[in-house]
């Protein structure tokens, strides 16, 4: 299969009481399980969604972050808590059922991951301007994935599409 895109860098956070899961930082390699990425923690989906599978991965491509900052949002890789940024893959061609391999890892992709008040917590969101930037995320904050075959993944891999 050739490659639609790549992973162009890997974020987690640990489990820090009092802090939230954003903005998470960049490692070069991980790996990925059923639950998610080793070493990474996120309350909403522990306490809130009880860990569901469908959950597991936040995908976020860096076009839509490129976007955001020419609309004046100037995000970074990790921010918004995605656990995946991707390179060379459109936010459109991801959609639920979507399976993509991402190195050694196979995911599906299981639902759009809608914005959350976590997000007003980013500096530049400042106050008053946290309705704008929600509504400016909405549509655009990244995929939820389940994880399909574990594996490890590393910055720099090739994506790969398992089924359209």
């Amino acid at each position: 299969m050739p490659a639609i895109g790549e992973v162009y860098q890997i974020n987690i956070k640990g489990k820090n009481p009092g802090s939230h899961g954003l903005p998470k930082m960049p490692v070069i390699s991980i790996i990925v399980s059923k639950g998610g990425l080793e070493g990474d923690f996120n309350l909403y989906r522990h306490e809130k969604l009880d860990d569901d599978p469908d959950s597991a991965v936040l995908i976020m491509p860096l076009e839509t972050i490129e976007e955001l900052n020419k609309e004046g949002w100037p995000i970074k890789p990790g921010d918004i808590g995605e656990n995946i940024t991707t390179r060379g893959i459109a936010y459109s061609r991801f959609a639920p059922g979507k399976r993509v391999r991402i190195g050694q890892a196979e995911l599906q992709i299981s639902r759009a991951c809608n914005p959350c008040s976590n997000l007003l917590l980013l500096p530049y969101v400042g106050e008053g301007k946290g309705n704008q930037f929600l509504k400016v995320m909405f549509g655009r904050r990244g995929w939820y994935a389940r994880v399909v075959s574990e594996g490890r993944v590393k910055k720099g891999d090739a994506i790969t599409a398992v089924s359209e």
